[in-house]
Formats: C-alpha cells, sequence, structure tokens
C-alpha cells in the first residue's frame, strides 16, 4: 500500500477515534445535571469530539515516539490517549 494512502487511512482512523472517545466521554462520563450545565454553557458534542481528536494523535504519537510497531497497538494508544487527555482536561 502506498504510503501516501496508509497516511491518508491513518489521518482519518485517528479523527474517528477522537470522536468517537470524546462524544463516549460527553455521553456516558457525567451525570444527567452535568449534560444539562455543559449544554447551557456550550461545552457539547464538538467541544469534547475536539479534544478527543487532539488527544487521538497524541497518543499515536506517543505509541510511534516508545517504538510501537505500526499494527494495532498504535491505534490502541491513539485511544488511550484520546481517554487520558479528555479526562485530565474534565479536571480529574
Amino acid at each position: 500500500m502506498p504510503i501516501v494512502t496508509t497516511a491518508i487511512l491513518t489521518f482519518i482512523l485517528l479523527v474517528l477515534i477522537g470522536i468517537i472517545v470524546g462524544l463516549a466521554f460527553n455521553r456516558y462520563g457525567r451525570s444527567w445535571l452535568g449534560r444539562q450545565v455543559a449544554d447551557a454553557t456550550g461545552v457539547g458534542d464538538v467541544t469534547y469530539s475536539l479534544v478527543g481528536i487532539a488527544g487521538s494523535f497524541m497518543g499515536f504519537h506517543i505509541g510511534v515516539i516508545l517504538g510501537l510497531l505500526p499494527s494495532v497497538l498504535l491505534y490502541v494508544a491513539a485511544i488511550f490517549g484520546a481517554a487520558l487527555t479528555l479526562w485530565f482536561w474534565r479536571g480529574r
């Protein structure tokens, strides 16, 4: 597979991972009242998705720095990176 196709596929997968983890944190990580306050203040799905995307890119590249082989482990690192970034971003 050419490197350009692989790079585009990796980019799309990292964006999707970030969006999915961000939406999961926003929908299931808080109570009903917390979601109502967040919606009133403007911190909603889009913000969580963007922070999740940033976290997935950080997790993926930290996995590359650690020397993980280009396999499923890099995408698992992206999931952990997105979740950890969202967890710290929420103030826990």
